[in-house]
């Protein structure tokens, strides 16, 4: 039986207690019904009424949660079954929707999203991370069971890449058929529900990616989606003129018209509403805000999207970090719209991966640019370092023809000692850096290649290589400052005191605050050099201890274990500070050092 009931609110369908309501959005549809296991999928059954503003309204009595349907809509003389465009899940990206039933229980999930100077962020891919079994493709549930393993890491946010609905099993996710609904491969919406309040339990903040510069391009039951089109184009969900073309497809959504903005608004505040995530992740953002990347074809409605969402989001959640990916040093990107900016919480930092890569890959000592070292240590937006994500690898940088770093400083054999001391000399970079922190899966154990959504993580390396992720587990711990005398490297200061352009030596304070137990002083070597006496600047007496140091034993069999321990300031002014020490550094080697509350010699 089918009834009209307009004072319903909401669009796709609707559960009532008396049946399910359904609305879409079709204003070019001459007639639209709904079909499904409810009518047994006869068009003629369950017509639907149309509405103001191009929308079509039922209430199906006996439709109920895990009913299978899609609407059948009239334009002309062609017919079409379509998808819901806000349907939460589906069979497949080329099946049917299924009414879903919302009711979950969080278990009083409060989680608190740390502060934003104190995130250290793992990138990763739900359908690669972890196979349990003989799957082809990786689960929700398959990736909680490596929780421990992230948990001894030490990371407190994941990045999630795309989990929309996308064509086939085996994908990285940016090519979305259907955004509202969750991967059906990786467990659907509830297999996201129970992975973001085990998550939560479990200590980690979940940032999931999202991908508003395109739709599809395949599996897209939007594309025409009530059959009308202007040149042969997308129809009402997109551009229907030169603004459509993208570089994945001509499927850009149309972020002039009201309910294409409201359907994509609707879908960021979806993934925190209802799914409880911390964080959305807009994958590249200058595809939104221009047609081609260039200046002169900006789409200005597209700009004002993303201030509309990022105002939205941070005002339903104020800890929520909205991350974009724009990577054109932007810092309008990271203002305030009050003051004409985009209003992201933060951005990936171009300023920072592509030349860190360039001077930890270079095959000879004499190649690495310390100019490049020191411009990316000290970037910045808006003089603000927690408005940037810093990072040597992501999965655009291990794929489309670049690779892990160890496989680019050595392809031949990526367990070679230089490799696995410039890899290390990345993460204790990134680590010790001004900025939100940022590993891609697998790096912690130095994992090689490039990254394939078909092929599982080697967790054999994780095997062979337990120091060196115990290694990136000791900067992580210095980085949030859980023992609490690295502060400085939670804030917003630094100072590159020492720079050695001929031996290719790097010396910089950082603090938050600054005086005991604040300051920080990382000095790193990027030369085969092995100094017994290196003289550098320090700005406190006393003595400094040794937090850490990249080239212990304890990391690799591989590494000396012959850098110095702790060391006394001499009264002797060196480097512009105060004070000054001498110590010895092993070649390719990061070191840590701090003073306790009250440092004395």
């Amino acid at each position: 039986m089918t009834t009209t009931e307009p004072t319903v609110a909401g669009m796709g369908p609707i559960i009532l207690d008396h049946g399910v309501a359904f609305r879409v959005w079709a204003p070019h549809a001459d007639l639209v019904s709904v079909i499904g296991d409810f009518n047994d999928w006869d068009a003629d059954a369950t017509p639907m009424v149309g509405e103001d503003a191009g929308n079509w309204f039922a209430i199906v009595e006996n439709a109920k949660p895990g009913d299978q349907y899609k609407y059948a809509i009239t334009h002309g003389d062609t017919t079409m079954q379509r998808i819901d465009p806000r349907v939460r899940q589906v069979t497949n990206s080329v099946g049917n929707g299924v009414v879903h039933d919302p009711y979950f229980d969080w278990q009083s999930d409060n989680f608190s999203m740390p502060h934003w100077n104190e995130l250290v962020i793992y990138e990763t891919h739900i359908g690669s991370f972890h196979h349990d079994g003989d799957g082809d493709v990786g689960t929700f549930d398959d990736y909680r069971k490596r929780f421990d393993h992230l948990r001894g890491l030490g990371v407190n946010a994941l990045q999630i890449m795309p989990i929309a609905e996308f064509a086939g099993d085996l994908s990285w996710g940016y090519n979305p058929a259907h955004p509202y609904a969750i991967e059906s491969a990786y467990g659907g919406p509830d297999g996201f529900k129970v992975f973001v309040r085990e998550a939560h339990k479990a200590g980690f903040a979940i940032i999931l990616d999202v991908v508003y510069n395109h739709f599809g391009p395949s599996d897209l039951d939007l594309w025409q989606f009530d059959g009308w089109n202007e040149n042969d184009k997308g129809g009402i969900y997109f551009y229907n003129d030169h603004r459509s073309k993208t570089p994945w497809g001509d499927t850009r959504p149309d972020y002039g018209r009201g309910e294409v903005r409201s359907y994509i608004r609707d879908n960021a505040m979806m993934w925190l509403e209802d799914y409880h995530v911390d964080g959305l992740r807009y994958d590249m953002t200058l595809y939104i805000r221009s047609v081609d990347g260039s200046p002169h074809t900006e789409i200005p409605e597209g700009w004002g999207l993303t201030q509309w969402i990022n105002r939205e989001v941070h005002g339903f959640k104020p800890s929520a970090i909205t991350i974009a990916e724009d990577l054109q040093n932007n810092d309008y990107l990271t203002k305030s719209d009050a003051d004409g900016g985009a209003g992201f919480s933060t951005q990936w930092d171009a300023r920072f991966v592509h030349p860190i890569r360039d001077v930890l890959t270079q095959p000879d000592d004499a190649s690495r640019d310390m100019h490049k070292v020191i411009h990316a240590i000290n970037h910045r937006y808006n003089g603000d370092a927690v408005q940037r994500v810093i990072y040597t690898e992501s999965h655009d940088e291990v794929a489309n023809g670049k690779a892990r770093i160890p496989s680019e400083i050595d392809h031949a054999d990526t367990d070679a000692w230089h490799a696995q001391k410039r890899s290390t000399l990345g993460i204790a970079l990134v680590m010790t850096t001004p900025g939100i922190p940022m590993l891609f899966q697998g790096q912690e154990f130095l994992e090689d290649g490039w990254f394939q959504d078909h092929e599982e993580l080697d967790w054999n390396q994780a095997d062979d290589h337990t120091g060196i992720i115990h290694l990136t587990s000791k900067l992580i711990r210095l980085r949030k400052n859980v023992d609490g005398f690295t502060r400085g490297l939670t804030g917003n200061h630094v100072d590159i005191f020492h720079v050695n352009h001929g031996d290719k030596v790097v010396a910089f304070r950082r603090w938050l605050d600054g005086g005991p137990a604040d300051e920080c002083v990382v000095i790193i070597n990027f030369a085969n050099r092995h100094f017994s006496q290196y003289e550098f600047g320090l700005p406190q007496s006393g003595k400094w201890q040794r937090r850490f140091s990249s080239d212990r034993k304890q990391w690799s069999d591989d590494f000396a274990g012959a850098a110095s321990g702790d060391i006394v300031a001499t009264d002797a002014p060196y480097d512009g500070q105060p004070f000054r020490a001498s110590i010895e550094l092993p070649p390719y080697t990061a070191l840590v050092y701090s003073q306790s509350a009250s440092a004395s010699a």
